[in-house]
């Protein structure tokens, strides 16, 4: 029995002790039932009943909706397939959209409760014809179907202290600076923006959390494109403490299998982050910071890390926020033996520039690796429902001479992304983006590009 007939089991068993529990109260329901029937024949007729699904009321039942569609424009566009997934290679101009219909469920027992869920994603990339793409793309397929136990209020230490699930599930560290996207997009399954696959397609995850600690173990096996598939597949734990909703530090500990790749076939990750707000006096100020490190005996010594500072002026109008962030991804020395270009591993994106770096550069042609970026934001918060900010980076290759053949310069490109997200109601989200982006001297080298790059981006998802 494969894992997914397994939780698709456990579902039917959720189900099915439902039904069970609403058999047995029918049973002495009926009793009652029928000797008031004649009484209730003699009144007005009763109000229409409200309609159900059909499923035992015993169990929570939820429906969930989300959905997309975004179009994307270019001038002068470079794929250098940046992600872990392959672009497909998109034109000047394309749209993207996807639906994800799913249906999560929670049983209680006498000592916490069982849930899951089970969804699917289907996502389209289209208006992008050869001979810069060739055929269209899209795909449709499970996404979620997973199946877990949390404890409730049955340990004292706290609500839901320990928590199990096993299936296709999401799991993420931190804010994606190494694991956040456990199932690819792009190339043959469309939606290479759009990012609405999320779930591993195996994981097993075992969680403790007294009070302000938390304990995680796990094992994960990506979903990957079939036309890029690396037999990626990582075990670890995960540690965090949280002082407050604005103080967290955490560590963690990965250790990586491929198929494919033999740098990371093996390869062990150490993670270290903390992001605070330290002083009482001054919550508006806070900083963060993140590094790791990456050995696979003779194969690699890599190491990664940030450093950023933000202050936010909250007593005046909008709010602004200003940030500084320095990045830098260790790139390989020619004159060395051992490999030492960071490998990205699985990034993902949890806010605007987090963690690809730049809608043109990181999203389209530059990586987490041999690459180092100065990042200024300003963000503004005009209203609840409309947030708003530019966002400037400087790129710069840390090992010139492995960015491409030819490479002497250091310096890839400039680019400012402006962005906004518009809250329309409680159900639609309208994003905007429109990016600039100007080669410098390495990116010229390398790809032999002068012209400046210019992007915009309208994307509208509705969620349910």
């Amino acid at each position: 029995m494969n894992y997914a007939t397994a939780v698709g089991v456990g579902l039917l068993t959720l189900t099915a002790a439902g039904l069970a529990h609403a058999q047995d109260t029918t049973a002495v329901q009926d009793t009652t039932a029928a000797q008031d029937t004649a009484a209730a024949q003699d009144t007005t007729a009763a109000p229409a009943e409200d309609r159900t699904s059909g499923l035992p009321h015993q169990v929570q039942w939820k429906f969930h909706l989300d959905a997309g569609l975004g179009t994307f424009g270019f001038n002068n566009s470079l794929y250098a397939n940046a992600h872990p997934d392959p672009s497909g290679d998109l034109s000047e101009n394309w749209v993207e959209s996807f639906a994800k219909p799913a249906l999560s469920a929670t049983y209680g027992l006498r000592k916490g409760e069982l849930y899951g869920a089970i969804s699917a994603v289907g996502e389209r990339t289209y208006a992008a014809p050869p001979p810069l793409v060739g055929n269209e793309a899209s795909s449709f397929q499970v996404e979620d179907l997973y199946l877990g136990w949390r404890s409730g209020n049955a340990l004292k230490v706290g609500e839901n202290a320990l928590d199990f699930t096993v299936g296709r599930t999401q799991y993420k560290i931190g804010t994606g600076f190494l694991l956040w996207d456990g199932g690819g997009e792009g190339g043959s399954r469309g939606g290479y923006w759009s990012g609405a696959r999320k779930a591993w397609e195996f994981a097993t995850v075992a969680r403790f959390k007294p009070k302000r600690h938390t304990f995680e173990g796990f094992y994960l096996d990506r979903d990957e494109v079939p036309e890029s598939e690396t037999g990626t597949r990582l075990f670890g734990g995960n540690y965090e403490y949280a002082f407050n909703e604005s103080n967290t530090v955490g560590a963690s500990y990965l250790n990586f299998q491929s198929d494919s790749l033999p740098v990371r076939d093996g390869m062990s990750v150490y993670n270290l982050r903390a992001y605070v707000a330290p002083f009482q006096r001054l919550p508006d100020l806070s900083f963060g910071a993140e590094f790791a490190r990456e050995e696979n005996g003779d194969l690699i010594g890599s190491t990664a890390w940030m450093a950023q500072g933000a202050y936010q002026l909250s007593k005046i109008g909008w709010q602004p926020k200003i940030s500084y962030r320095y990045a830098s991804f260790e790139g390989d020395d020619p004159s060395t033996a051992k490999n030492e270009a960071f490998d990205p591993l699985l990034p993902g994106f949890s806010d605007w520039g987090s963690w690809w770096q730049g809608e043109i550069a990181g999203e389209y042609f530059l990586s987490n690796s041999n690459l180092i970026s100065h990042q200024v934001r300003v963000h503004v918060t005009p209203s609840e429902s409309l947030g708003a900010g530019l966002i400037g980076y400087v790129f710069k290759a840390d090992q010139p001479a492995t960015f491409g053949p030819g490479v002497t310069s250091d310096a890839i490109a400039t680019e400012v992304d402006a962005y906004a997200d518009w809250q329309i109601n409680s159900n639609f989200l309208a994003s905007f983006i429109a990016a600039f982006a100007h080669p410098q001297d390495a990116a010229q080298q390398g790809f032999g590009r002068t012209d400046d790059f210019t992007y915009g981006m309208i994307y509208v998802t509705y969620s349910y």
